[in-house]
């Protein structure tokens, strides 16, 4: 199912949209179930939940690959990065495990995600027409609710980013140089922008503008009582053409171009 005119405007506005019921629920619990099976924890006893998150990359099996192959997705891709502009996965990348610890994680400030790695660097940058990424895709593979650490998402604010960037010109900038004033520009800077949980059932999706400002946040759930831990697969959409802000053509490339005037 294609996106509507109103989805598309509403990713334009506040850089996301949610796919609901993107992955059907029997593949998802697939894959829920193969990365227990990765996992030191028990799913049935929560004393061994000790850490409040671990994280793995996702296998490349049957399950993740349908998952990332989903038809509503791939049409989604299309009409907000172009057509034949992105490359298409097998698996679903890196993958977050929360779980109901009530300890610190010290992993939650506002950041964007890096996409690309220079010759000779040893950690990935970022630069302002975002090289090679063309979403940011949060694959929910557990139930989430209000407790259950969805992430933070500040809508709008990928319209803020674009110059702070564009400084660094086309070679960018070190994602951990970039940090601290990410972390600024979702503490001050986009405070005033409306706070939205990704919230939602297994198997929906939020696909997310490469600089949409976002942050982790900790399990708050009671482990053993309603809580479970929450799977998250953060995987990004990348480009096999780059985008081209002079002549931007697609909703992504025209938020950017947008965020520079």
């Amino acid at each position: 199912m294609s996106l509507s005119d109103t989805q598309i405007a509403d990713f334009e506005r506040d850089g996301f949209v949610a796919i609901r019921g993107a992955v059907d629920r029997a593949t998802i619990d697939d894959c829920r179930r193969q990365l227990w099976e990765l996992l030191a924890e028990d799913p049935a006893d929560p004393t061994t939940w000790t850490e409040p998150v671990r994280r793995l990359s996702s296998p490349m099996t049957r399950p993740f690959t349908r998952a990332a192959h989903a038809t509503a997705l791939s049409e989604a891709y299309d009409q907000l990065v172009g057509s034949g502009r992105w490359q298409r996965r097998i698996e679903l990348g890196n993958v977050a495990v929360r779980f109901p610890t009530g300890t610190d994680s010290s992993d939650t400030g506002w950041h964007i995600d890096a996409s690309y790695l220079p010759d000779g660097a040893r950690r990935y940058f970022i630069n302002v027409s975002s090289r090679d990424r063309g979403l940011l895709m949060l694959f929910l593979l557990s139930d989430v609710d209000d407790d259950d650490a969805p992430t933070r998402i500040r809508a709008g604010s990928h319209l803020d980013v674009p110059r702070h960037l564009a400084p660094y010109g086309p070679a960018g900038v070190d994602m951990f140089e970039l940090a601290d004033v990410l972390d600024r520009i979702g503490r001050t800077e986009t405070a005033d922008r409306r706070e939205v949980l990704a919230t939602g059932s297994a198997g929906d999706v939020f696909l997310c503008h490469p600089f949409l400002v976002h942050a982790a946040q900790l399990h708050r759930g009671t482990p053993g009582r309603v809580a479970s831990p929450r799977f998250l697969a953060q995987p990004g959409l990348m480009l096999s053409e780059q985008f081209d802000l002079d002549h931007p053509s697609s909703p992504v490339e025209r938020t950017i171009a947008a965020g520079l005037t």
